[in-house]
């Protein structure tokens, strides 16, 4: 059981790695800091279609991460 999730970890992690590196940057530069945060906060970019897909997978995959890193740590 313990090689199991030991398993499950190493393929959420190479799949959180993959989805993150996958989503295109926000913005760039100083300036990209400064109006993205502001475009973030309002709203005015709305994410559709695989933005949308790859940013609730990367939730997904993060939150199953966590978990499944916690119950490796408890059974060990």
């Amino acid at each position: 059981m313990d090689i199991f999730f030991k398993i499950l970890l190493v393929i959420f992690s190479l799949g959180l790695i993959a989805v993150v590196l996958l989503q295109k940057g926000k913005s760039a530069g100083l300036s990209g800091a400064i109006s993205g945060g502001a475009e973030h906060l309002f709203g005015k970019q709305k994410a559709r279609g695989l933005d949308l897909f790859l940013q609730r997978l990367t939730i997904g995959l993060a939150a199953g991460f966590f978990i499944v890193a916690l119950l490796v740590a408890y059974l060990k």
